[in-house]
């Protein structure tokens, strides 16, 4: 069992007193590691992770797998120096799922959402837990969806956690309906087990709108590298239905990317300080969402360059508002309302309803915190409206969410006296965020 990072005192947050001049190693992607891991136990031979994240969700997920029978063997390269375990290699052993097993979530949607799927493969019981908050997220696209496909599965009519799926060694699969606009997580786990399924798996969103599109193109785009046939509506598919076709998966070897999203505040940092920091290894080509991080502060006063190297971005000296819809990339959110905060000019971001049904309601959260330190922020029906205000030194509260406590980070830069409530928590998906925070002010 994984954790959850326990609160510690309260952490200050690190003032900049003059322009931030460094490059950052970032550790690598949880999206990508924790669908190559469900990839390669679903694989006919075994596969290498290289450079994987090594954070609460990913160790979660690993555990969730080894509890069903897969072997996930890991090497650590005592030369490496970049956080997160970027010397690391897993090698993935597929075996028959079996049960009867205890999965631990944790507060990973990743988890809960692409592993039951995988448990209906399995032979016997699989039981999924996690933290209280995770009974509150939703579930039931995907418990609709399987047992439309054949899965048994007990939740008590919550259409959440906990649940216990009672896999029968195979699953018929076919084609299902559902409801995705609460999150792409649901696609994502049908088609990532797809393969597996007896009929393959054909998935027709019938929501309104979709969230977090560039999710659902990364589990395409890393399943046809394992051998996956895949009609999306991108490769000119029928609009809002993905097919799979039945067939075995591949293994490979694959080097993990740099997580584009956790980028996020090291280039935030460049942005409101003025000053410079670079990102190693950041990808010419990418389905992560935070590749859009690029455009969207380079809108708001920066300017970036992709090399060989990587990413190198640069702060102008002047933070502008924005108006943007960040329906595919609501991850963002938090990091985008911190600067919009300390810009010149009111922001509005649009199109993250969903973002309510995240760790916390992030909309909310973000919301009380800013205006708690003394900015002007609302909520509206699907995002907010930020009108910069001069901040002042505070508490600034996290709600076990990694993504409020680099947010919190990215003010205390501009703002002398900003406190974070358990900075732990953004152990989550990027481990020793404290450390590289520091390291990146030199200090």
């Amino acid at each position: 069992m994984v954790p959850n990072p326990a609160p510690t005192a309260l952490w200050p947050a690190p003032y900049a007193g003059g322009a931030v001049d460094a490059t950052v190693h970032v550790p690598g992607s949880k999206s990508v590691t924790n669908r190559a891991l469900v990839l390669a136990a679903l694989a006919s031979e075994p596969g290498w992770l290289r450079r994987p994240l090594r954070s609460r969700d990913t160790l979660l997920m690993a555990g969730a797998l080894r509890a069903m029978g897969v072997g996930i063997e890991e090497t650590v390269s005592s030369s490496s120096s970049v956080a997160g375990g970027t010397g690391e290699a897993w090698r993935v052993l597929p075996a028959g799922l079996g049960g009867p097993a205890t999965v631990d979530v944790g507060n990973a949607g990743t988890v809960m959402r692409f592993l039951p799927p995988v448990a209906a493969l399995a032979d016997g019981p699989i039981r999924f837990d996690g933290d209280p908050r995770s009974y509150e997220r939703p579930l039931n696209g995907v418990i609709d969806a399987l047992r439309v496909l054949g899965a048994r599965i007990d939740d008590d009519g919550r259409g959440s956690l906990p649940l216990t799926v009672h896999g029968g060694g195979a699953l018929d699969g076919g084609p299902v309906e559902i409801d995705a606009s609460s999150s792409s997580q649901f696609v994502s786990a049908l088609l990532l087990s797809g393969p597996r399924f007896n009929q393959g798996v054909e998935v027709r969103h019938t929501g309104s709108s979709l969230p977090s599109l560039p999710h659902i193109r990364m589990t395409v785009d890393m399943l046809r590298a394992v051998g996956a046939q895949v009609d999306s509506p991108e490769s000119g598919g029928e609009p809002n239905v993905w097919r799979v076709t039945p067939g075995a998966l591949l293994g490979r070897d694959l080097t993990v990317e740099p997580d584009l999203s956790n980028a996020q505040p090291f280039l935030a940092a460049a942005l409101v300080t003025g000053g410079k920091v670079l990102i190693p290894d950041w990808p010419a080509r990418t389905t992560q969402p935070g590749d859009r991080l690029r455009e969207i502060f380079t809108e708001m006063g920066g300017s970036c360059e992709l090399t060989d190297y990587g990413l190198e971005f640069t702060g102008s000296g002047a933070v502008h508002g924005i108006d943007v819809d960040l329906g595919d990339v609501g991850e963002l959110t938090p990091g985008v309302a911190a600067v919009a905060a300390l810009a010149d000019s009111p922001s509005t971001l649009r199109g993250v309803a969903h973002l309510r049904l995240h760790e916390t309601d992030r909309l909310a959260a973000l919301t009380k915190e800013i205006n708690e330190l003394g900015g002007d922020v609302t909520e509206t029906a699907d995002g907010l409206h930020i009108r910069p205000r001069p901040l002042h030194a505070g508490v600034f509260h996290t709600y076990e969410d990694h993504r409020m406590a680099t947010a919190g980070a990215i003010i205390g830069l501009a703002v002398e006296g900003v406190r974070i409530e358990n900075v732990a928590t953004t152990a989550k998906t990027l481990p020793d965020f404290p450390d590289l925070w520091t390291g990146m002010l030199g200090a």
